[in-house]
């Protein structure tokens, strides 16, 4: 269970760290950000762009990245409190000099943001640090999958494969979760999850029943904040939700013994017994219009096993509302 944070702290350290503690205690695995080092990723002219958005934290696009980013000096903070509160840290990179820092360090777990797959050069890099990888599909297509997933396999096999719709946010009828099986039968060898930008629970669940074992889902504390990404995130009591209905998908399978069938509490005390409809005599057939049931303080035989006396015949006489029991048939 991957709670993915992003950049929805806003650039602030102290949020970040709430995102840490109050999304390990609503049941994530993995509390997870981003990192970049602007200046490497954007080049010049798309650093300096205007940036009118309403969501815009400055005027250019790239005093708006910087806004939100993660000091290079909070990422042992963010760490040792993923340690304090029981879950792993974890981060995408999208540029070498983030991948050094984080390396640098000691995240747990790297993530390959869709943006970079079937970007082989930088994804060999994230593969010879030989840390777990955690790969998003989203606008893949398969042999750009296929050759990312061989790629990192060529230098360690901890690779989970994330089926990803890059739509923010994704409407349900977007979701296609059917891939998931797709990724199951195209990588036996990798565990597949689900990484989704749907602003509901429902898809966790139904993603679990597809074979996904791994789930990221982007979380926020607050929906209303200025931001892309808040709208569709989970708030604490929805991911708390999201993670509950996941792990109770398998449990709701199993049907039950089948010696509990038709002892439930429920039959014990409300189950009708099979009685005489009418008056009736040693000897007599004990046909479907002689018989009904009712219920009595302590059940007999149940109206469900009807099947095992119609048609017999009775051993003694029997009054109108009596119950029948086995040892009144004649063998």
């Amino acid at each position: 269970m991957i709670a993915e944070v992003g950049q929805n702290h806003q650039g602030d350290l102290e949020i970040a760290r709430e995102y840490v503690r109050i999304f390990a205690f609503e049941g994530a695995d993995v509390v997870k950000f981003q990192t970049r080092h602007n200046k490497s990723l954007f080049s010049s002219s798309a650093y300096e762009a205007a940036y009118a958005s309403e969501n815009a934290f400055a005027e250019t696009y790239g005093a708006h990245r910087e806004k939100l980013e993660l000091k290079p000096e909070w990422l042992p903070i963010l760490k040792a409190d993923c340690e304090k509160h029981g879950v792993k840290f974890m981060s995408t990179p999208f540029d070498e000099p983030s991948l050094a820092l984080l390396n640098e360090v000691g995240v747990d777990l790297l993530k390959v943001a869709s943006f970079d797959l079937g970007n082989l050069p930088f994804l060999n890099r994230i593969a010879k640090l030989g840390k777990p990888v955690v790969l998003s599909v989203g606008g893949g297509k398969i042999d750009q999958i296929r050759s990312s997933v061989d790629l990192v396999q060529r230098h360690h096999d901890q690779i989970a494969v994330l089926h990803c719709v890059s739509e923010y946010p994704c409407e349900y009828d977007r979701l296609g979760l059917d891939n998931i099986e797709v990724l199951k039968a195209e990588f036996p060898n990798c565990i597949i999850g689900s990484s989704d930008h749907f602003n509901g629970t429902l898809s966790g669940p139904v993603a679990f029943m597809k074979g996904a074992r791994v789930f990221e889902k982007h979380v926020t504390l607050n929906r209303a904040w200025k931001g892309t990404d808040h709208s569709f995130a989970l708030e604490p009591e929805g991911f708390r939700k999201f993670v509950r209905d996941i792990k109770r998908v398998r449990h709701m399978m199993p049907p039950k013994p089948k010696s509990d069938l038709g002892n439930e509490q429920v039959f014990k005390k409300l189950g009708k017994s099979i009685i005489a409809y009418v008056d009736l005599k040693a000897g007599d057939e004990l046909t479907l219009d002689v018989l009904s049931g009712r219920i009595f303080e302590t059940q007999h035989v149940p109206v469900r096993e009807s099947n095992k006396v119609v048609g017999a015949k009775l051993k003694r006489d029997i009054a109108k509302g009596e119950p029948i029991q086995l040892s009144d048939i004649a063998p």
